[in-house]
């Protein structure tokens, strides 16, 4: 086992009604608000009138920044900062799933630091304090509610990638399950799949960690189990509710503990994806992790039949793979390029993105012909 530190200051309120606190909390940073949003669902759901509602309560001033896309632009956090500065805000909060509250971390560290966002992504620069940030979650998915890292991709360098730093914890996160009664079907099973995701980058790290990785297979194992019920029943508060338990602590640093870091190789592969064609991180997911495993199976035989055995009761690498592969197409998610419409004409479009890009995992490394076969094995 790694020597490690546990750290995580985030404070984390779950549960039905939890955002009738949101104002009190607000207060304790300040009443200048800059409240961040993406591109309307939350205004059509009615969480946006109660955000508000809170927020009048103690006579806020609020600045408003909204349009967040899914797949978060630099461009959006350069002007929300901008914003900010320009208001000399007192704290962010953020509404929304992780590539608003992802976006708002970054804005958080570009205003109290008055510095390019994009210096901060590249490691040029590192950040010596933050504003405060508040994150109501709507989507349970990528953890970035109780976590110190964030997401963001720039058209002018061709790049998604991601960036970690203690500072960019929230200060606060609130998670009500009913808040993701509206999360429409395709991007609820995008989250189960996420989640199943990030607890595999961290059981395919480095070191050896038991109790980490039997924490990992309850993850897996939750949203195996209830993951397929919430598609069914999305207004059943219980399930929605283990979906969005289960989806904080995939990333929440529980399951890293005892290990020098995770692998991220797939979210590499992922995020150029996303980046090329604007789909969903979730599917790219689903359509690279088989692939990756089928990569690696030889590589890292045992490591994969220890989690086929606990969560399939499979000793077989093939099988595995196959039956993880299963569980994801169970969710309509895709596992090939082709169930998104990509077609083998894009494979030189990929491939040279992949090697642009240097695609790469923190443990397991890829040379470039292990770059074009990942390509080949996506289709």
């Amino acid at each position: 086992m790694e020597n490690f530190t546990a750290y995580n200051p985030t404070k984390l309120h779950f549960g039905k009604g939890v955002t009738e606190q949101l104002g009190e909390t607000v207060k304790e940073y300040g009443k200048k608000v800059l409240l961040m949003y993406g591109k309307g669902s939350v205004q059509k759901n009615g969480i946006y009138e109660k955000v508000i509602q809170q927020l009048n309560s103690i006579n806020a001033e609020i600045i408003e920044y909204s349009g967040i896309k899914s797949n978060p632009l630099v461009n959006d956090v350069i002007d929300a900062a901008q914003i900010g500065k320009l208001n000399q805000i007192d704290v962010i909060v953020a509404v929304g799933g992780g590539s608003v509250i992802d976006s708002a971390k970054v804005t958080a560290l570009a205003i109290a630091n008055n510095t390019d966002p994009w210096a901060f992504m590249k490691y040029k620069v590192k950040p010596q304090t933050t504003k405060p940030l508040i994150a109501i979650l709507t989507l349970a998915a990528t953890g970035t509610e109780m976590n110190g890292a964030a997401v963001l991709q720039n058209h002018k360098t061709k790049e998604k990638i991601g960036y970690v730093s203690s500072l960019m914890y929230p200060a606060h996160s609130f998670l009500d399950p009913e808040f993701t009664y509206s999360v429409p079907k395709n991007y609820t099973a995008y989250g189960i799949v996420d989640l199943i995701a990030h607890s595999l980058e961290a059981y395919f790290g480095e070191g050896d960690a038991s109790l980490s990785d039997r924490f990992v297979e309850a993850v897996i194992k939750e949203a195996m189990e209830y993951g397929p019920l919430v598609l069914k029943e999305p207004t059943n508060y219980e399930l929605r509710a283990k979906i969005m338990w289960a989806a904080t602590v995939a990333l929440n640093g529980q399951t890293s503990h005892g290990r020098k870091y995770g692998d991220w190789g797939v979210h590499d592969i992922g995020h150029n994806l996303s980046y090329l064609y604007d789909t969903p991180h979730g599917a790219t997911l689903s359509i690279a992790y088989p692939a990756w495993l089928r990569l690696q199976k030889n590589r890292i035989h045992d490591r994969i039949v220890k989690l086929g055995n606990q969560l399939f009761g499979t000793n077989s690498a093939d099988e595995t793979i196959a039956l993880l592969e299963k569980f994801f197409k169970s969710l309509d998610c895709p596992v090939r390029l082709a169930d998104i419409n990509i077609g083998i004409e894009k494979k030189e479009e990929i491939t040279k993105q992949m090697l642009n890009n240097q695609i790469d995992g923190m443990v397991h490394k890829f040379t470039d012909d292990d770059r074009k076969q990942i390509v080949e094995l996506m289709f």
